[in-house]
């Protein structure tokens, strides 16, 4: 909407989103400087809203940015006590040894964590230094001045169904900043639009991605552990996808219930959602869930390129971090800690450019602190897990992988850097050469379907407002799509946001229920067609986790 006159606010640095790596950035500017003028601008309707994470954190990045953390009370409090590691079967489990496994993936020394809540402790430390935080402000434009970002457009409100100013509308403001800084997660709009703009993935690896679905569990005590971490890989995905589970035990007798699932599969008949709701009725896992309650649910779209696809992640008047640069480690599950350091090094490169007069000069600092420093080191060691189980298979992969993980701690790797090929849309495969995967009915004890989980996620959309998954071209899903694909938007959303609807007598129909949208980007990601395009609805709608 060009044109609209809005107030604009100026502050040196703009970030916009407010997880782990917003909020470290905006800490460590204000450590460097209380003089600086911070704003975090975040869609959620409170710090945290958005936040999903399995999550078992290494604390170095917490160690590097605020070293008495536990002085101040961190949510950091249970540390993991035992690692399990097993291969399923329909049937029954082997237990995987700890000890072949190189040191980076053993987890003594990290904690289990509710990152939404590490995220609102954070938030509360960045407001005692005098970083202003604003939830409830989605950011729905870039402004441009020339062919720099000086900012965004936030808080806009009241737009009527078909995009036009309603009765109430109210148009935001501009906040322009000597930097901005885009911390939105993974596959962000905003970030594709200067990753596009500014061709940030010239000559890297096209960026890879995963689902990750979590339910909390309350369970019986008597089978509760604290401290303890799961993970398990095999069934029931098999051959069909790549992806396994985790189950983290926290304090209060809950358990983190997780499934991931690689988005490079090539069956458009396969549904990860449902895939995750067979896992829990494993002899292993139903046994631990027997007598519990699930307490919530959420999902989110997972980074898994690692090194070779990380962009520039600079671009004239601002940079990426964490998720929206993909700095996950695949194979350890963990990015939180990455995340944090790239919102320090950001943060330190942009205090050096503007106490030396730099201003608006590319901070070209931070592109080498993050290769080549302690976030670089970390993924450069596993780049080669991912396309090697997206190559070669999840048996091949752990024994190939594994060496190649021990190897790169001295320094070489027998596989050089292996490339990941395809696009995980362009994995997708033909429905002609697939068939179709018949899923058991949801228990309602267990497993459940996904209109009913997703309360539990609770989720709200303003209805009359635009819808915020949009069709490049409204006829594809029908024309292209159903016929090819068999229409695979109605399996891969975890939350039912899409839907086929066929009546007698008249033409198929394609229905986006977005109000049920959980924001995990998976459709942005998966379509065949790249013929969704997701961008953020008004602010505080959608999700509202409260402790994932």
């Amino acid at each position: 909407m060009s044109g609209i006159d809005r107030e604009a606010m100026e502050y040196d640095v703009v970030i916009v989103g407010a997880g782990p790596a917003g909020l470290s950035a905006a800490i460590r500017l204000k450590q460097l400087d209380t003089n600086l003028s911070v704003v975090v601008l975040e869609k959620g309707s409170e710090v945290g809203a958005h936040i999903l994470s399995g999550a078992v954190l290494d604390p170095c990045g917490l160690d590097a940015l605020i070293p008495d953390w536990k002085d101040r009370g961190a949510p950091v409090t249970v540390p993991v006590r035992r690692d399990n590691f097993y291969m399923l079967g329909p049937a029954g489990q082997l237990r995987i040894p700890n000890w072949p496994m190189p040191p980076l993936m053993k987890n003594h020394g990290n904690y289990i964590v509710s990152m939404a809540n590490v995220c609102r402790w954070m938030a509360e430390q960045a407001e005692a230094l005098g970083v202003e935080i604003f939830p409830g402000m989605a950011c729905s434009e870039l402004v441009y001045d020339g062919e720099r970002v000086k900012g965004v457009v936030a808080g806009e409100f009241g737009k009527n169904a078909d995009g036009t100013p309603g009765d109430a509308y109210e148009p935001g403001m501009e906040l322009h900043g000597k930097y901005v800084f885009l911390s939105e997660g993974v596959r962000g709009s905003l970030s594709k639009e200067v990753m596009a703009k500014y061709d940030l993935s010239k000559g890297k690896e096209p960026q890879k991605f995963g689902l990750g679905m979590k339910e909390i569990w309350e369970i019986d005590p008597e089978k509760h552990s604290e401290g303890t971490v799961t993970h398990t890989m095999g069934w029931p995905l098999g051959r069909n996808a790549g992806g396994g589970s985790f189950i983290y035990h926290i304090g209060n007798n809950q358990v983190y219930v997780g499934f991931v699932v690689h988005l490079n599969y090539e069956n458009p008949y396969l549904s990860p959602y449902q895939e995750f709701q067979r896992f829990k009725h494993h002899p292993m896992v139903a046994e631990l869930l027997k007598g519990g309650k699930r307490v919530a649910y959420g999902a989110r779209a997972i980074s898994e390129g690692g090194y070779q696809s990380i962009p520039k992640v600079t671009f004239p008047g601002g940079v990426l971090l964490g998720c929206s640069a993909g700095l996950v480690n695949v194979p350890r599950i963990k990015g939180n800690h990455n995340a944090m350091l790239s919102g320090k090094a950001a943060a330190e490169a942009a205090f050096d450019a503007v106490r030396a007069g730099r201003e608006g000069d590319e901070l070209t600092g931070y592109e080498h602190e993050l290769r080549n420093g302690s976030v670089g080191r970390d993924l450069k060691k596993v780049r080669n897990v991912k396309p090697m189980w997206s190559k070669w298979g999840l048996a091949p992969s752990l024994g190939l992988g594994g060496l190649d993980m021990w190897t790169n701690t001295a320094g070489f790797s027998l596989f050089g850097t292996m490339g990941h090929g395809k696009t995980d849309a362009a994995a997708t495969g033909l429905a002609k050469n697939h068939k179709p995967i018949d899923y058991p009915k949801p228990d309602g004890v267990l497993s459940f379907d996904r209109l009913t989980n997703v309360a539990y996620s609770f989720t709200n959309h303003e209805e009359s407002q635009p819808a915020h998954l949009t069709l490049k071209d409204p006829s594809v899903p029908i024309s292209v799509n159903l016929p090819t694909y068999a229409e695979p938007a109605t399996r891969y959303c975890p939350a039912g946001v899409y839907e086929v609807i066929s009546e007698d007598g008249k033409d198929p129909r394609f229905v986006i229920n977005f109000q049920n949208c959980v924001h995990c980007k998976t459709c942005d990601i998966k379509d065949p067609s790249q013929n969704i395009h997701w961008v953020t609805p008004q602010g505080g709608d959608g999700p509202n986790y409260p402790n994932m």
